[in-house]
């Protein structure tokens, strides 16, 4: 059965307002991966023209989180366990050197976005809001690649981000029990990379995705457990 469609904010026919509302539907799992984005159905729901919905469709294609299919219609593209297991063993091993290279801008100049970052991630997990809580978790991640002063690092976080914030679209539901725990993770991710302690954050971040162990050990078909 289809989603009914609603505006995230005050009604827009730009197809920036329809992209936002899009994007949020899907990144709050309710499309699912691999659920289809009916333009008739989106149309009717939002009192819009195809237009301005086939721009936004084609800008969430760009940004990854589309998949369109000739004569099928628009996808949210799926990704399996297995590919985030896959990314997880890699980033264990390069996450931490991304932190050595950015360390001492994020403890200087950068230290309050990063500290604001945990911030605004504790507040998005108290509001339940899972697409600024995927915001927030992956923005702490992304700051080591960006001000790792490494390109290809940089470049590597670019090709999983997208793939990765899908994921997370689904696997954030699993912290409803306990919300604070993923806050508290993250804080000690900053602590140990603030501090400089390159071993104590390549344990932290072993502990933050166990599912990379796995892949490394080919358990990756095992139950995930829940961490990117």
């Amino acid at each position: 059965m289809d989603h009914k469609f609603e505006w995230q904010e005050q009604r827009t026919t730009t197809p920036d307002g329809v992209y936002r509302t899009l994007r949020a539907a899907i990144l709050d799992g309710t499309v699912p991966p691999g659920g289809q984005l009916r333009e008739a159905h989106i149309a009717s729901d939002l009192g819009i023209s195809r237009s301005p919905l086939r721009e936004a469709l084609t800008k969430l294609e760009e940004e990854g989180l589309v998949v369109k299919i000739p004569y099928r219609g628009a996808f949210v593209v799926e990704v399996s366990p297995r590919e985030v297991a896959e990314i997880d063993s890699v980033r264990l091993h390069i996450e931490p050197y991304a932190a050595e290279l950015s360390a001492e801008v994020l403890r200087g100049p950068e230290r309050p976005q990063l500290l604001q970052t945990v911030e605004d991630l504790r507040r998005a997990m108290e509001k339940d809001d899972i697409p600024a809580s995927i915001d927030a978790h992956l923005r702490f991640h992304r700051l080591f690649y960006d001000f790792s002063g490494h390109g290809i690092l940089q470049g590597l976080w670019n090709g999983w981000e997208t793939k990765l914030r899908l994921y997370l679209s689904v696997d954030h539901r699993t912290y409803s029990d306990d919300p604070h725990q993923l806050v508290v993770e993250h804080e000690r991710l900053a602590a140990v990379a603030l501090e400089g302690d390159n071993d104590a954050f390549r344990q932290e971040l072993a502990a933050h995705f166990p599912m990379g162990l796995r892949a490394q050990t080919g358990d990756a078909g095992a139950p995930t457990h829940r961490h990117v």
